[in-house]
């Protein structure tokens, strides 16, 4: 008969095989009400899973992280229920959970209105007060099909067929409506209490263009009230700091049709690019990096010999020429490892670093363009190190290092890091994967930082460590990245001469750290909401008269700060003051230099910030020095 272990140690013996739900019962009321879903032996299964033999056990409630997946995964079903509810003509498809949420992709004969998202809202309320048993049923591949087949569950059917002979199938069900899923799920509708409709947006089946397009209706879902008013004002407050909205108002870049995925980089938005590029270009040069620059357009022999062709040549451009095909290069690493090959290299020479702004083509689907965020044309702070085995360790801890302190420098303090291990898809045997895995974990444990493991996630070149940000409204941003490379070197021919004489191939490290650059820019936008810092503000002061008499002082001062390396403007338009101020504190200039009658008797300078404060009486000299330490501190 089972013995139960508990989280804390504790044991429960039963003189027959019990369910979830009834274990937590015998540890209390409570528990049992609260109880979503088990762990047992580490795996998560329904409350009515039968307990047949000795295991661990630990109870999940909505205060888990996975209890709340298992609520969001319910809540799709939920709203599924409810589609098929209001329009039984609808066919559903797929309804997994995403970040703080869940999406269902539904085929519809016409566009879901924001009248039809009230009415599946109200309908799922409607399911959830009836507190409706959410059952869970093993059923057989044949018997599936033709059970989904009756239900005009087509897409279902689809699914089903393409599920590998053997595999255990499953339905839930709840009330009339049943759905194909693995679960866990929620032991009844009436545990759903806080959850929202979000948008519809297009979604192709199975993702791909040439097949019918659904309606995918995303929603979230939350164990209080509280969480769900919170993560809706930060809904709220990261549509007010859409990028795509901000560089409009702040003439930053824009984007049109005639160039899809692809910027067109206003002169206020390039200075931003600008600066950015030379600031992690005086970095590079401080850690020993070579810049290069690679062509755009690369014989497709190249891309071949580097396995990404095989890989990745649904995502490039190409054009043919001379009876050749050629590809726009989608990434810069085989053309770094032609500048390594050129010549002989010795161990003493190792490592080397080679970086590139380089810009990159990819075929992206039309539908996951957004703004700067996701684009067909980037440039990537992108950076090859050449190095031997043993020196793999070094310099992924001294990379480590640079990226923490560019970040810092942005303003990004906390830092998630993930190491992504060997994916189905790939190159190089499974010895050269386990030094590699071995060779980033080893770097990553000698730093001592905290990190997290994502099997399955790696490149198909080697495996990666990923650098995430988290911004001010909690959402995280994946932009730096460490790889380790033992394949594409030896693939590309890369040689040195070791200290016996013998020639050995070199380990590449691919690493980045903004990312893109156009993303990263879109990131800031969106963190400062235009409010970029003195040191990336497109213009950092404007200096504003009072009167005409005022015009010459105000061009002496603003070519004084321009000689200094200042971004400044003057505004000597025949307005009032007060209205020149709020122009410029809307356009988020930094500072605003007021200038009367008594700064030119006094030769001093008026200043205010774009919050509002008054600075005071500053001579220019003050002022700029204030302005460098600002900017060299990057504060």
């Amino acid at each position: 008969m089972p013995i139960v272990t508990l989280p804390d140690g504790s044991q429960k013996s039963f003189d027959k095989p019990i369910s979830v739900q009834e274990v937590a019962l015998s540890i209390g009321k409570g528990l049992a009400n609260a109880a979503l879903a088990g762990k047992v032996n580490g795996k998560l299964v329904d409350t009515s899973f039968t307990i047949e033999k000795d295991v661990q056990l630990s109870i999940v409630t909505e205060k888990d992280k996975d209890g709340i997946e298992i609520i969001r995964h319910s809540c799709a079903h939920l709203l599924a229920h409810a589609v098929k509810s209001v329009y039984p003509q609808a066919q559903i498809t797929i309804g997994p959970v995403i970040e703080d949420g869940f999406y269902y992709d539904i085929a519809f004969g016409r566009p879901f209105t924001p009248e039809d998202l009230a009415l599946f809202e109200e309908k799922m309320a409607q399911i959830a007060n009836e507190d409706l048993s959410v059952s869970r049923h093993v059923i057989s591949r044949e018997d599936a099909i033709e059970k989904f087949k009756e239900m005009g569950e087509h897409y279902k059917v689809q699914i089903i067929k393409d599920i590998p002979e053997g595999e255990l199938l499953t339905f839930y069900q709840q009330g009339d409506f049943i759905d194909l899923c693995r679960g866990p799920h929620i032991p009844s509708t009436g545990k759903i209490k806080c959850y929202k409709l979000l948008k519809v947006a297009g979604a192709y089946w199975r993702g791909d263009s040439k097949n019918e397009m659904l309606q995918r209706i995303y929603g979230t879902a939350w164990s209080n009230k509280k969480e769900l008013d919170a993560y809706l004002f930060r809904i709220e407050e990261a549509e007010k700091r859409d990028h795509r909205k901000l560089a409009k108002k702040y003439d930053l870049f824009h984007m049109q049709e005639e160039a899809p995925g692809m910027v067109f980089w206003h002169p206020k938005g390039w200075v931003v690019y600008q600066q950015i590029v030379q600031y992690i270009r005086s970095q590079l040069k401080h850690h020993d990096y070579h810049e290069v620059n690679t062509p755009q357009v690369v014989d497709r022999s190249l891309w071949e010999r580097s396995g990404h062709w095989q890989m990745f040549h649904t995502n490039m451009f190409t054009v043919e020429s001379d009876e050749r095909v050629y590809a726009v290069k989608p990434m810069n690493c085989p053309c770094h490892v032609q500048i390594y090959n050129q010549g002989i290299k010795s161990y003493r020479d190792l490592p080397i670093r080679l970086a590139e702004f380089g810009s990159c083509h990819r075929n992206e689907p039309s539908g996951a363009l957004h703004g700067i965020m996701r684009t067909r044309n980037f440039v990537q702070d992108d950076a090859h190190i050449f190095c031997t085995e043993d020196q793999i360790q070094e310099e992924v801890s001294s990379f480590i290092d640079l990226l923490f302190k560019i970040y810092s420098d942005f303003g990004y303090k906390d830092i998630l890091i993930k190491l992504s291990t060997r994916p189905d898809k790939r190159v190089g045997s499974d010895a050269i994967w386990d030094r590699a895995e071995k060779g980033l974990e080893d770097a990553l444990n000698a730093k001592g930082i905290a990190w997290e493991h994502l099997p399955g996630e790696g490149a198909f070149y080697g495996p990666k460590i990923e650098f995430s940000l988290k911004d001010c409204m909690g959402r995280i941003w994946q932009c730096g990245t460490m790889q380790i490379d033992f394949s594409m070197p030896e693939r590309l021919g890369a040689e040195y001469v070791a200290e016996d004489g013998s020639r050995q191939t070199p380990v590449m490290l691919h690493r980045a750290i903004l990312g893109s650059l156009e993303r990263f820019i879109g990131i800031l936008i969106e963190e400062h909401a235009g409010n970029f810092p003195t040191w990336l503000a497109p213009i950092q002061v404007a200096i504003l008269n009072i009167t005409q008499s005022q015009a010459e002082y105000a061009q002496k001062i603003c070519e004084d700060l321009k000689s200094q390396g200042f971004r400044a403007v003057t505004d000597l338009r025949n307005e009032k003051i007060g209205f020149k101020i709020r122009e410029h504190t809307v356009q988020r200039v930094p500072y605003l230099v007021v200038v009367g009658d008594k700064e030119v008797a006094q030769q001093t300078l008026t200043i205010r910030t774009r919050t509002g404060e008054d600075l005071g009486s500053m001579t220019l000299t003050e002022f700029e020095d204030k302005l460098k330490s600002e900017c060299n501190n990057k504060s």
